[in-house]
């Protein structure tokens, strides 16, 4: 897909062209839904006939239940920064959005955050038992590599390497894993802000990092462009799990397709909680200004637009 400006303004850049800004005449809206219809296609592609089909349903269950496809538009969108064309990133998008399906499906256990609610429908484990879905998160995880290193047809071997390594720390205990342990250890107890940004840096921000790192891995970015992007996706993760925060508290269930007011009952440590709900806000502007002025060496011909736009999309959101 290309990056090129063209039609209309979308709805968060308007005609802002100054540094840290998508360029005037891009359209975010059209942008967001003609990669959210790309990935669409390749997860529903990615899961075919197979046995045992108890297994396949309960993965496709949550791997296709909608939502933002966030991260893996993220990684298409850093694979077009650097060049590359954004198909030839779609296995690793692919692979992105099964990790995270698993950690969601995982989070959702009784043994987690013990949630029955996800994405406006009942939690995997409701539907197919706790059994089938710890199976179904593994098969996601263990299916997320297999993308990579099996289905990334006409990808150098070292590249592909890469993208596996980024992958294995972001979903393991250096990443998601280890946040997931740190935030169920600190329920109940009084944390710091240090400690809550380790969680959110590795529980989410781990994810994110790989999202945009991979795809620019891709299409072999070079080191100083790397470097860039892993500064962006550290301010964007901070500040989405901030924008989280203060949905879990500000809206209703309905809206967010899950649990609201989860964190209070489970007496989680949260930014408005430390912070207020002002100054949580604040603090995710902040980062999104650091996350796109990173960029801003990189954003020549337009083909940051879309990375610039979904740092602004992320603090705007409402779900």
């Amino acid at each position: 897909m290309s990056t090129t400006p063209g039609g209309t303004s979308g709805p968060d850049t308007g005609e802002r062209s100054a540094v840290g800004q998508a360029p005037p005449g891009f359209d975010f809206g059209a942008y967001l839904e003609a990669a959210r219809l790309r990935v669409e296609a390749a997860l529903d592609g990615a899961l075919g006939p197979e046995r045992p089909e108890s297994l396949r349903q309960a993965m496709r269950y949550s791997l296709l239940a909608g939502g933002k496809r966030l991260r893996p538009i993220l990684c298409l969108a850093a694979c077009e920064l650097a060049g590359g064309d954004g198909d030839r990133a779609l296995p690793t998008a692919v692979a992105l959005e099964m990790i995270h399906t698993m950690s969601l499906i995982h989070d959702d256990l009784p043994a987690m955050d013990d949630d029955d609610l996800r994405r406006g429908r009942p939690t995997n484990h409701k539907v197919y038992g706790e059994a089938n879905a710890i199976l179904a998160g593994d098969a996601l995880l263990t299916r997320a590599f297999e993308m990579v290193a099996l289905r990334s047809p006409d990808i150098p071997a070292e590249r592909l390497l890469r993208v596996v390594g980024e992958l294995s720390l972001a979903s393991g205990a250096p990443g998601l894993v280890g946040g997931q342990v740190v935030d169920l250890e600190c329920e109940g107890k009084d944390v710091d802000l240090d400690t809550l940004e380790y969680i959110h840096l590795h529980k989410t921000g781990a994810l994110l990092r790989a999202c945009v790192i991979t795809g620019a891995m891709i299409a072999g970015a070079p080191d100083d462009l790397l470097t860039a992007l892993r500064t962006y996706a550290r301010g964007i993760g901070l500040a989405f799990q901030i924008i989280d925060d203060i949905l879990d508290v500000t809206a209703s269930s309905e809206v967010l397709g899950k649990t609201a007011g989860k964190d209070l009952t489970a007496d989680k440590t949260t930014y408005p909680k430390l912070l207020g709900l002002e100054a949580s806000r604040q603090r995710a502007e902040d980062l999104v200004a650091e996350a796109k002025a990173a960029l801003a060496p990189f954003a020549a011909e337009g083909r940051a637009a879309p990375l610039l736009a979904l740092a602004d999309y992320i603090t705007s959101r409402d779900r």
